[in-house]
């Protein structure tokens, strides 16, 4: 390769994590072991060679418009929520969410919950609201050997206080090494209670995973290396830990056999089948799982919604 290739392969690199995952300049240097000053001319010569082009939203623009036209590009949507995000997108979006699950909650109603910081968010702010009967249930397994937070116990727990019932765990890794070994665990009897229980949720909320380096599935050694460039060349994020393509299909079909969680194939027979998302990385795993129709409901930031009705 030569000296000008170099440099244009260098500064993909660059404007890919500068734009699509958020690194700041500071962070690229460090990842790319070069200064920020070439990290800055890296940024402006892929801008005047046309390697980037960047648009403007209009951020007065009205969200109902924004709304219509995300609910017309995906069919299955029958309620898109948009918020400003302009201060803390997470944070916002999680209101979001917890006001319309506090709207639609009804007494004897089964809640299943992914888990993750947006899914958090949402059960962070979710009001106490008089009603009675209500299940609460854990509808992935968890992981297994990490330091690192994913908020799963936190999530179940704090949605079964704000509606004053017993939280139910599925107490088990989502991924296993091998698929025999997971289904043994599923056929255990409580376990297979709890999956059951997820299957009957009427209200289903969740997040999706992307396919970067720093995705929580990857950096906790479930996948083999050859696993996990699969996984990345063929799939945008995943659903429930289960990885899918752009058009919301399981790009593995062997990973899948060992995740213990609900099927995606069941999110369509929800009646509120509730995703949350505040991050515009996490757009082509959105517009996969919107066109699949795994979802009925969107919460969602502006700039993200902005990303994905421009996302093909």
């Amino acid at each position: 390769m030569d000296g000008e290739n170099k440099k244009v392969a260098l500064a993909l690199k660059v404007a890919t994590l500068y734009y699509r995952d958020g690194f700041n300049q500071q962070e690229i240097a460090s990842e790319l072991n070069i200064s920020r000053a070439t990290v800055s001319r890296l940024l402006q010569y892929g801008r005047d060679q046309g390697l980037v082009t960047i648009k403007i939203h209009n951020p007065l623009a009205p969200l109902h418009q924004l709304q219509g036209d995300l609910m017309a590009k995906y069919p299955s949507l029958k309620q898109a929520i948009i918020v400003p995000g302009k201060s803390n997108p997470l944070e916002e979006v999680g209101i979001a969410g917890a006001h319309y699950i506090e709207k639609i909650v009804k007494n004897d109603d089964i809640i299943g919950l992914g888990w993750g910081k947006t899914v958090y968010q949402v059960a962070l702010h979710i009001t106490p609201k008089d009603v009675s009967g209500i299940k609460v249930v854990q509808m992935k397994g968890s992981m297994a050997n990490t330091e690192t937070r994913n908020y799963a116990f936190e999530t179940v727990n704090t949605f079964a206080s704000a509606f004053n019932t017993l939280p139910q765990y599925l107490p088990v890794p989502v991924i296993f090494d091998h698929a025999k070994t997971k289904e043994l665990v599923a056929n255990d009897t409580h376990i297979k209670y709890i999956l059951k229980l997820g299957q009957q949720a009427n209200i289903a909320v969740f997040t999706v995973g992307t396919v970067r380096d720093s995705a929580l599935l990857f950096r906790l050694g479930y996948f083999t290396e050859r696993e996990q460039k699969i996984l990345q060349r063929e799939a945008v994020g995943d659903i429930f830990s289960r990885f899918i393509d752009a058009r919301g299909q399981i790009v593995n079909q062997d990973i899948n056999e060992r995740t213990i969680g609900i099927r995606l194939a069941a999110l369509k027979k929800k009646k509120h089948s509730i995703l949350v998302a505040a991050n515009v990385a996490k757009v082509p795993a959105i517009h996969g799982a919107l066109v699949a129709g795994y979802a009925n409901t969107l919460v969602i930031d502006q700039e993200s919604a902005n990303d994905l009705l421009e996302f093909s």
